[in-house]
């Protein structure tokens, strides 16, 4: 047995576990190439909104991934009772009315207590080309208020299929309560979406947004 071989021996338990002197600051050191940790996940790329209109994403989304994750970080409208809002298009298109048919809910509870769960047929969609709401209850505004929350899109890039969308948001309504919203539905094209624009119902907003690709 070699000597790379016996010293391995001795720092494994007859159970089959490494020591806790197997690893050492040398033994770490000499390593030079880590396997991807990201489980898969990979940052695409960020903007964040400082006062502004909208943000648009118009690179990304094609057919690396057969799905996409954009994270909202402390969306903070400049407006009240105002929601935060999506639309997709294609190709080189900028009009952003693609047909969705979604669902939506939400569950709320106040700071004083006393809350319910209730589905919100002023946010859904059937066959519309409106932007898709993201928030089921308008945005409070005071000064430590903002939403934050997922958008998932499956497969943009398919022009087989229509494109699925999940979204869950939470944020603070006028209250104040904490609203965890749902929603959930397709872009009604088998056309890919290359683009996404997230805006206000009405107004401008701070925050930050991440674009992911997930294998």
């Amino acid at each position: 047995m070699g000597a790379i071989a016996r010293a391995a021996a001795n720092n494994i338990t007859t159970s089959g576990v490494f020591t806790s002197s197997a690893i050492s600051n040398s033994s770490v050191t000499g390593i030079t190439v880590l396997a991807n940790a990201s489980d898969g996940i990979t940052l695409i790329s960020s903007q964040t909104a400082s006062n502004s209109a909208s943000i648009s994403f118009t690179s990304g989304l094609d057919s690396t991934y057969k799905a996409y994750k954009f994270v909202f970080s402390s969306i903070k409208s400049r407006g009240s009772n105002v929601y935060f809002l999506f639309q997709g298009d294609t190709s080189t298109n900028t009009n952003y009315n693609q047909t969705i048919t979604s669902t939506t809910f939400y569950s709320y509870n106040a700071e004083s207590d006393g809350g319910a769960v209730q589905y919100v047929t002023s946010t859904d969609q059937a066959q519309g080309t409106a932007f898709q709401y993201l928030n089921f209850g308008s945005l409070a505004n005071d000064a430590d208020t903002s939403l934050s929350g997922t958008l998932q899109l499956f497969n943009p890039a398919s022009t087989t299929y229509v494109k699925h969308f999940i979204s869950n948001t939470n944020s603070m309504l006028g209250g104040p309560f904490s609203s965890n919203g749902f929603g959930a539905g397709y872009f009604n094209t088998t056309s890919a979406i290359t683009r996404i624009q997230f805006k206000m119902s009405t107004g401008n907003f701070d925050g930050t947004i991440y674009l992911y690709g997930i294998k």
